[in-house]
């Protein structure tokens, strides 16, 4: 597997990207302010993810995802950690991530990566989503925030 920067004349992996956020708008203005990476294997996009500058010395992690054929083989880890040394090669001294209450094993994964809960946005998927979204039986209400120095 190889992990490289989406050319400027490549189209992103929009379908990838969105299993990971269902909105359409929010992933087209990471997509275009942030850097879009991909994941390859055999030739075939099997993972994404982008980091997005959001303050001096700052990057969030958004839109990890993996397809689903790959899922359960280390990927996510794999994409997660090479975020980390890919905002460290650039100078920033802290990523950023966020996900669901209900995204039992993103913040599993997380959390084993080094990041470490910072924080937490009271129904912040109510407010910015129309429709309800539910994972492992869980309605997805708010946003839990996690940071890593780096």
């Amino acid at each position: 597997m190889i992990i490289r920067k989406l050319n400027k004349d490549e189209h992103p992996p929009f379908e990838l990207l969105l299993s990971a956020d269902p909105s359409l708008e929010a992933v087209e203005k990471y997509v275009e302010r942030g850097q879009c990476l991909v994941a390859e294997q055999g030739g075939e996009v099997i993972g994404v993810y982008v980091l997005l500058p959001t303050r001096p010395h700052t990057v969030e992690l958004v839109n990890v995802a993996v397809s689903e054929g790959q899922q359960g083989k280390g990927i996510g880890k794999q994409l997660v950690m090479h975020a980390i040394r890919e905002a460290g090669k650039e100078g920033y001294q802290t990523i950023e991530i966020g996900t669901g209450n209900s995204s039992i094993g993103q913040l599993a994964l997380y959390q084993k990566c080094g990041f470490r809960v910072v924080g937490v946005d009271a129904d912040f998927f109510i407010r910015h989503y129309s429709e309800e979204i539910f994972e492992n039986g869980i309605q997805c209400r708010d946003m839990i925030r996690l940071s890593q120095d780096l």
